[in-house]
């Protein structure tokens, strides 16, 4: 690196990004980080609500070299945040979204621990403004985070301190393909093929804003760009990781996070044609990265919302749902050395096996912590599960 060259780059997308904006420039221009450490680089995608101008007017009196790219709507932010990566010269690189803003300290404590501890990634700490943000990953600062027994697999945004060698060595860019779920993929195959990841937790490094007019890019897009989305982050730890234990653990993201959302109480109030389409998509999902160490990592509730899928039960599904959305508690059944949770349909015939209602993680009923009873292992059980789900989507799938 030459002695001009920054220390990070903050890549901002900016579309009708107007009044957040200048929030947004002024926290970078406010940093501890010096001026001369930093660049910026903002990428106009198409906006007309005077975004552009207003970059235009803060880089020409910013103390922070800046460079301005206006440019045709792109219909998402992938093709922003290549822009402003293919134009970084930094060592490092952040992704800043236009409508959030930095902790004064960020760029500064970031950077000090990416060069300490020699990760290629750094989270820093992240607190919602008028919206909700990930609080699992922030219990304490850790130069090297395991990503298979922490929680960081849970924040898979894309504010997040980079290192643009890995980056560049790569090739890695965001998937322009994908109108969701573009940021997990990209921050996940970080994780995996980079050296290290670090947590800065003892600093509010982030502040995550949600638009009063609701037009925050992570809640737009249709039921089918999240079935795209889970898609393509279970085929990139596929590809990855090999089968068995780390896989499973990660595969518990997209299941949970992006495909289970799905076949919530929201579908109770969709049409008969939305719920065969959803219920389409997810049974290949199913049928290629359901295992019995997915099934062993489920709470009751969401390991019976995805068998039902898997067995084609909307029917029984359904009814899972409304006593879920009632606020009923399932009552905590004990045979021998096993604990059930007597959700809907709970021991009928020609409904799903005792097996899909065991309690195999801890588990929250009306208060009372349910553990899984010593010595009682889940692997058994998590086997059948899988080799019948994937039984029934291979069946579906003949059919289809």
């Amino acid at each position: 690196m030459t002695s001009n060259t920054p220390d990070v780059s903050v890549v901002i997308g900016a579309y009708e990004a107007m009044p957040y904006l200048t929030r947004c420039l002024d926290s970078v221009e406010a940093q501890t980080l010096p001026a001369d450490r930093m660049e910026i680089i903002a990428v106009d995608d198409g906006s007309t609500d005077g975004t552009g101008e207003y970059l235009d007017e803060f880089a020409a009196r910013t103390a922070v070299p800046m460079r301005v790219v206006h440019q045709e709507n792109s219909g998402g932010p992938s093709n922003p945040r290549n822009v402003g990566l293919g134009l970084a010269r930094g060592r490092y690189v952040f992704f800043l979204d236009a409508d959030d803003y930095f902790g004064e300290q960020a760029l500064e404590r970031m950077v000090a621990m990416a060069d300490r501890a020699g990760t290629d990634v750094v989270l820093g700490r992240t607190v919602g403004v008028n919206r909700g943000a990930p609080k699992s990953m922030w219990k304490e600062t850790v130069e090297r985070a395991d990503l298979y027994s922490s929680h960081i697999k849970y924040t898979l945004s894309a504010q997040k301190l980079f290192r643009r060698s890995l980056l560049v060595r790569l090739g890695m860019t965001f998937d322009e393909g994908l109108k969701t779920g573009e940021d997990a993929l990209f921050t996940m195959e970080a994780y995996l093929r980079g050296d290290g990841v670090s947590v800065v937790a003892d600093h509010t490094c982030y502040y995550l804003v949600g638009r009063e007019d609701g037009k925050h890019v992570t809640r737009s897009g249709g039921h089918l760009l999240r079935f795209d989305s889970a898609r393509a982050l279970m085929g990139l730890i596929a590809r990855y990781v090999p089968p068995g234990p780390r896989r499973d653990t990660l595969m518990i993201r997209p299941f949970v996070v992006t495909l289970l959302p799905q076949f919530g109480p929201v579908l109770l109030r969709q049409s008969e044609a939305v719920r065969r389409e959803k219920t389409e998509r997810a049974v290949p999902l199913m049928e290629a990265y359901w295992t019995p160490g997915v099934a062993r990592r489920l709470k009751v509730q969401e390991r019976l919302r995805l068998l039902c899928v898997a067995e084609g039960r909307i029917d029984l599904l359904l009814d899972v749902l409304r006593f879920m959305e009632s606020g009923e508690e399932p009552e905590v059944v004990r045979r021998g050395a096993r604990l059930y949770l007597a959700y809907p349909h709970f021991r009928e015939d020609g409904a799903l096996p005792d097996p899909a209602y065991e309690v195999t993680v801890t588990e929250w009923i009306g208060g009372r912590r349910i553990e899984v009873p010593a010595g009682r292992s889940p692997a058994a059980l998590a086997r059948r599960l899988a080799r019948r789900a994937r039984n029934r989507a291979r069946r579906v799938l003949r059919a289809r």
